[in-house]
């Protein structure tokens, strides 16, 4: 018998992006606070979205995530290489083709890397027990 998934991991490697759309907070924003609503998820956060200039100055770019309550949906823009990396996980079914399409059309992606994962395969499911030793330090 297969075991059911804890949930789908959507992970997107972008590549041949237009680098004027990676480069643009209120895009990384609205495609952090647009998606989760759009896949049926719930936000518990606002998306925080950061612009990031580091050691390596052709890497900077925009770092975003939002915690949902299903997990979170994070983005790392590279604009300088034209390049960006999504991922999507959540507790849950989500429709991945929608939101794979949405983020590369966002983004002007041409070039996209699409995976997913099928994670916690022997996440325990249904009626958990809490073993007694543990039950019994709970109740002191």
């Amino acid at each position: 018998m297969m075991n059911e998934s804890f949930g789908p991991h959507l992970m997107i490697d972008m590549a041949d992006c237009d680098e004027s759309k990676l480069n643009d907070l209120d895009r990384c924003f609205r495609f952090l606070n647009e998606l989760p609503d759009m896949v049926n998820m719930t936000k518990i956060t606002q998306p925080h979205v950061f612009p990031y200039e580091g050691l390596v100055p052709e890497d900077k770019g925009i770092t975003g995530v939002v915690v949902i309550a299903e997990s979170h949906v994070s983005i790392h823009t590279f604009p300088l290489k034209r390049y960006a990396f999504v991922d999507v996980f959540s507790c849950k079914p989500f429709d991945v083709d929608m939101a794979a399409r949405f983020c590369t059309e966002l983004f002007g992606c041409k070039s996209p890397t699409v995976r997913v994962s099928q994670r916690g395969l022997d996440f325990p499911r249904g009626e958990f027990q809490v073993p007694v030793y543990e039950a019994l330090a709970l109740a002191v």
